[in-house]
């Protein structure tokens, strides 16, 4: 028995993945590509990093052995510039949530006068790209005593990422029913005890992506970790691989061997939270 539409759907689907699957799997091997030589030079032998050949000859774990035993010069710290590459971006993303929840609630549920125009000039803030502003915020963690204090960084990347993270908060707050807050007050409950008891676990899922896009941000920061930290205990690792590059016969096998190293939090962040990503981080951007 044939049923009218069967075919002509199927086929329809049939078709709309097979224009998926041409845009994602060229989007999918330009990204991995990458990693994938990283992880070639990773366990090649100096002598055969730049061969080019898809898979080394003789494949080793002795860069790796060198970068956790720091045993170059380049690498007599990692430790220390790993943990405080941690310690950043754990700050970072805590003071984040901290103060975009803070507003995002402050904005959407308790309507506070000026609150959307502050909003407003929060994002008018990323008219200006983040590069510009590395100087002068250079200027004024000095004014501040604050250079080559991890403060420094961790303000810094608090004052990028918050404009964007209260305004995904407060979009998703926007969606939640006004009739929870004020069956909350009729039944007694202070601003406070809205905020935890009903406010927080229901904006969980946004609270997570936003914590995990303050901590990736904050972890792979360059140029502003380049200019606000200087001393080699004190900087994180981004800044340390750079330095890598300052040497007349780098140490190409080790630099992604550590970059590889490196990697892996973030991508098991993201590995853990991948569900909360999408749906926190576009909360509200589609009205119902």
């Amino acid at each position: 028995m044939k049923f009218p539409g069967v075919s002509e759907f199927s086929w329809r689907d049939v078709a709309t993945e097979a224009r998926l699957l041409l845009i994602g799997i060229p989007v999918f091997l330009w990204t991995m590509i990458p990693i994938y030589h990283m992880f070639l030079f990773a366990i090649s032998p100096k002598e055969d990093a730049f061969s080019g050949k898809l898979w080394p000859d003789h494949p080793t774990l002795h860069n790796f052995e060198i970068v956790f035993r720091q045993q170059h010069y380049f690498l007599r710290d990692f430790y220390v510039q790993f943990w405080n590459s941690l310690v950043i971006a754990a700050a970072v993303g805590a003071l984040t949530l901290f103060i975009a929840t803070a507003a995002a609630f402050s904005i959407s549920r308790l309507k506070v006068p000026g609150g959307r125009m502050v909003l407003n000039l929060a994002l008018f803030t990323y008219f200006i790209p983040a590069a510009f502003l590395a100087v002068p915020m250079y200027r004024t963690m000095g004014n501040y005593g604050l250079l080559n204090n991890h403060w420094a960084l961790i303000l810094a990347m608090v004052t990028i990422a918050s404009p964007y993270a209260i305004w995904v908060l407060k979009q998703a707050s926007d969606k939640l029913p006004v009739e929870l807050d004020e069956a909350a007050v009729m039944d007694g409950a202070t601003t406070l005890q809205i905020f935890r008891l009903v406010y927080l676990p229901l904006m969980m899922p946004s609270l997570v992506a936003i914590g995990t896009y303050a901590v990736l941000l904050a972890w792979n920061e360059y140029l502003y970790a380049f200019l606000l930290l200087s001393n080699d205990r004190e900087i994180t690792l981004p800044v340390a691989l750079g330095n890598f590059l300052a040497a007349d016969d780098s140490p190409w096998e080790l630099l992604m061997t550590t970059g590889f190293i490196y990697a892996l939090p973030p991508a098991a962040v993201y590995y853990a939270f991948r569900r909360y990503m999408v749906g926190g981080l576009t909360a509200g951007a589609v009205k119902s």
